[in-house]
C-alpha cells in the first residue's frame, strides 16, 4: 500500500529563591493567560525553549526575586532577545505568580513515590505508556512528565482524562482508499502527511491524498481511575509521576 510507510522503532544557573505563597493581589491564573499570550512564542509552552532558562522550574540566568523577574518582564534584557513590554506592573506580577506556581512540590498530598511506582506497574499503565525505556509507545512517553506537568494537572489526567486532552494525545482514526482502518496517535503532521504511532506501535507515514477519511476523537484513550483508586493511591501515583523529570532537573 503506497500511502503507508512503516518504520521499525528502536529503542552555571541560579535557582530562584523559594516562594511559598503569592503576594496580595497576585493572580496566577490570570498570569497563565498572559504568559501564553505574550511569552510562550519565545519561551515555549513549558518555559524551557530559551537556552539557560527553565521557567517551569524557576531557573533563570540572573533573576532571583519576584521584583527581579518583574523588572525583566517590564524592561527586557538589553543585548538579548528579551524585549521590554508595555504591561502594567500588576499584570507583570501576575505572570510572576504563574511562574512561581509551576514549581512542583516533591510530594503530592502525602503520597509515596515508591508505592506510586508499584501502582503504575500493577494497574497496567505500561501497556500504553513508556517510562525510561520500558513500556508501550501507544500512549505518551512519561519519562519526563514531572518536568512538563503540574501536580494538579497529573491528578486531573488520572481522574478525568477527557477534561484536557493535549493535541498530540488525541486518538486519530483514518480509513485509506482501499478500506484499511488505522487508529493511533499523531506525533507529527504537515500539509500533506500524518506521522502516526498505531495500536501495534508502528510508526506510519500517511499521505492525506490517499486517505478516504480521517478524524480526531474528543475522548481520551485513557480510562478514568476515579472509582478505581483510593485518594491515597492517587496521591502515590501523582508523586511518582512528579519524580519523573529531565536528568538535568534533578
Amino acid at each position: 500500500m503506497r500511502s503507508i510507510l512503516i518504520v521499525t522503532l528502536g529503542s552555571g544557573l541560579l535557582l530562584a529563591q523559594d516562594h511559598a505563597g503569592f503576594k496580595s493581589g497576585q493572580d496566577a491564573e490570570a498570569g497563565a493567560q498572559l504568559f501564553f499570550a505574550n511569552c510562550s512564542n519565545c519561551h515555549g509552552v513549558d518555559g524551557a525553549t530559551v537556552p539557560g532558562v527553565d521557567l517551569a522550574r524557576n531557573k533563570f540566568k540572573t533573576a532571583s526575586t519576584d521584583d527581579d523577574l518583574i523588572q525583566i518582564i517590564l524592561k527586557g534584557v538589553p543585548g538579548t532577545g528579551m524585549p521590554p513590554t508595555n504591561l502594567p506592573r500588576d499584570l507583570a506580577s501576575n505572570i510572576v505568580a504563574y511562574l512561581r506556581s509551576l514549581v512542583a512540590p516533591t510530594v503530592f498530598n502525602g503520597g509515596d513515590a515508591k508505592r506510586g511506582h508499584d501502582l503504575f506497574t500493577i494497574k497496567g499503565c505500561t501497556n500504553c505508556h513508556r517510562v525510561l525505556g520500558t513500556g508501550s509507545r501507544t500512549g505518551p512517553d512519561l519519562s519526563e512528565i514531572g518536568s512538563m506537568r503540574k501536580p494538579k494537572e497529573l491528578d486531573e489526567s488520572i481522574l478525568d482524562p477527557d477534561a484536557d486532552i493535549k493535541p498530540n494525545n488525541r486518538t486519530f482514526k483514518a480509513v485509506t482508499r482501499d478500506g484499511t482502518t488505522i487508529t493511533g496517535r499523531v506525533i507529527n503532521r504537515d500539509t500533506f502527511t500524518f506521522q502516526v504511532i498505531d495500536s501495534k506501535e508502528r510508526l506510519l507515514m500517511l499521505e492525506k491524498a490517499e486517505l478516504r477519511e480521517f478524524s480526531f476523537s474528543d475522548k481520551s484513550a485513557m480510562p478514568s481511575f476515579k472509582d478505581k483508586l483510593a485518594p491515597a493511591e492517587i496521591a502515590d501515583l501523582v508523586t511518582y509521576l512528579m519524580s519523573l523529570k529531565r536528568m538535568d532537573s534533578k
